[in-house]
């Protein structure tokens, strides 16, 4: 490591640059007939969680939280959810400590507000709020590595 990568005592280890909206999604498939056909039925709700991060300058970093929800009672779609939060974070941290970082600790900076806006996109839609439960992102992490060791056997 040469000292331009050293991290530099008196930085904080996290800064966070902004956060953002990159691409959010909602639609109800099958509106109005599935307001009139949901009456008495709780719909499962599938929740797909995948989180990237990609450097976009010297230690600056864009994570992205992706989260797809498909409520759905019996076959049919009830709505569909699509958001990619994202934050540009600045990160001054010893190599082996920045992809823990990246993909644990933005991402559960990132969830609450995440959450916030799938419980107003579906409130807004026409259902009650779904407000998603907490995440565990070191087991997602923990999931990602095992895949790449697999992969990486393969």
């Amino acid at each position: 490591m040469t000292d331009s990568q050293t991290p530099t005592e008196n930085a904080p280890a996290l800064k966070i640059h902004g956060q953002y909206i990159k691409d959010l999604s909602f639609e109800i498939p099958n509106a109005p007939k599935v307001f009139l056909e949901m009456q008495g039925e709780a719909p499962e709700i599938p929740i797909h969680v995948d989180v990237s991060a990609a450097g976009v300058g010297q230690d600056l970093y864009e994570v992205v939280l992706r989260l797809r929800i498909e409520a759905r009672v019996s076959t049919q779609p009830l709505f569909i959810v699509e958001l990619d939060y994202a934050g540009l974070f600045a990160l001054n941290l010893p190599e082996d400590q920045i992809g823990p970082y990246l993909l644990i600790e933005c991402p559960r900076l990132l969830f609450p507000f995440a959450r916030a806006i799938i419980a107003d996109v579906t409130r807004d839609g026409g259902f009650p709020p779904l407000v998603l439960q907490p995440l565990d992102f070191v087991a997602l992490y923990r999931t990602r590595l095992e895949e790449q060791a697999v992969a990486g056997n393969a």
